[in-house]
């Protein structure tokens, strides 16, 4: 197994890290990184079987640098086979990121090799399989012990089309907006999530979030609040540390309802905002135990 194929899954990164050469972590941190930086690292999270015959692969990365990472979708950031490609990030924030895409392969296509490749600047090209045939990556999407699941996200009120996983939903339509005028987006969010009401714990429906990430495009995406969903500006509920939360985070009351925040675009382009929703304040429920979150993406064409 070579380098660029060991970055498949969590229980894999120390071996990566190691086929990288910064195993000794505690020495690691008194070295200077290496020239152009260190590479942004591919994740096959899993896959889930979905009712159809189709598979659903989560995808997420570990970007090792202090600085975000722009990696343009092309020749150094593709999926094979291309008619899967496109849903993937442009912009890599730093720290580890998990279940930031899913690519749904339908059952023609199950014996087909699924590959995300990825080159960071100069660095070597890695690459992570979609690991279609192990079931050791299978994932499933029952209730968790207190009765956590993946919740609901789509766009409009009138939409019976609700998207729930990492694949999520992709908005049906593209916003337009001018160069430097503030443009709403809005998400509407549930929690189907079923707790033991004689647990003290549950005895109000728990609260959920919604992070907004600048997903692709050519520009800078400033964020901001919203009047009816203001910015969660209290102690910040990650997933023990592991996974960054953005400052465009946003609270929904006792899980059920909308979130939205303004956006202001540096540059003319096309872009992809992504929404995350999270109910990760239960204690059955968080993203290094692949549970419980959901994608949203809106496309957005600004235009001079």
């Amino acid at each position: 197994m070579t380098i660029r194929q060991i970055g498949i899954a969590g229980v894999m990164f120390s071996f990566l890290v190691a086929g990288l050469g910064f195993a000794q972590q505690p020495t690691r941190l008194l070295r200077p990184p290496p020239p152009g930086g260190l590479p942004v690292i591919p994740f096959m999270e899993g896959w889930y079987a979905n009712d159809d015959g189709s598979v659903t692969v989560s995808f997420g990365y570990h970007n090792r640098n202090e600085d975000d990472i722009i990696v343009p979708i092309g020749e150094g950031n593709r999926i094979e086979p291309l008619l899967l490609d496109g849903m993937q990030p442009e912009i890599y924030y730093s720290g580890r990121h998990t279940g930031v895409f899913g690519v749904t392969v339908p059952e023609s296509m199950l014996e087909d090799s699924i590959w995300w490749y990825l080159k960071t600047g100069d660095l070597e090209e890695l690459s992570v399989p979609g690991g279609l045939g192990s079931e050791a990556y299978e994932l499933d999407r029952r209730a968790r012990p207190q009765g956590s699941v993946q919740p609901y996200i789509w766009f409009s009120d009138d939409d019976d089309d609700r998207g729930s996983g990492p694949e999520g939903i992709l908005a049906s339509d593209v916003i337009t907006v001018s160069l430097n005028e503030s443009v709403t987006i809005e998400v509407q969010t549930e929690d189907p999530s079923v707790r033991d009401p004689s647990n003290p714990l549950f005895a109000k429906p728990l609260d959920t979030r919604v992070i907004w990430y600048k997903h692709q495009g050519p520009g800078d995406v400033s964020f901001s609040e919203h009047h009816s969903t203001p910015f969660d500006t209290g102690p910040t509920r990650s997933t023990r540390g592991m996974i960054p939360v953005a400052d465009s985070r946003v609270i929904v009351p006792q899980g059920k309802g909308p979130a939205r925040v303004n956006a202001i675009f540096s540059e003319p382009g096309e872009y992809m905002i992504r929404a995350r929703l999270d109910n990760w304040a239960s204690s059955d429920s968080d993203g290094l135990d692949q549970c419980c979150w959901s994608n949203a993406y809106q496309r957005v064409r600004v235009i001079d």
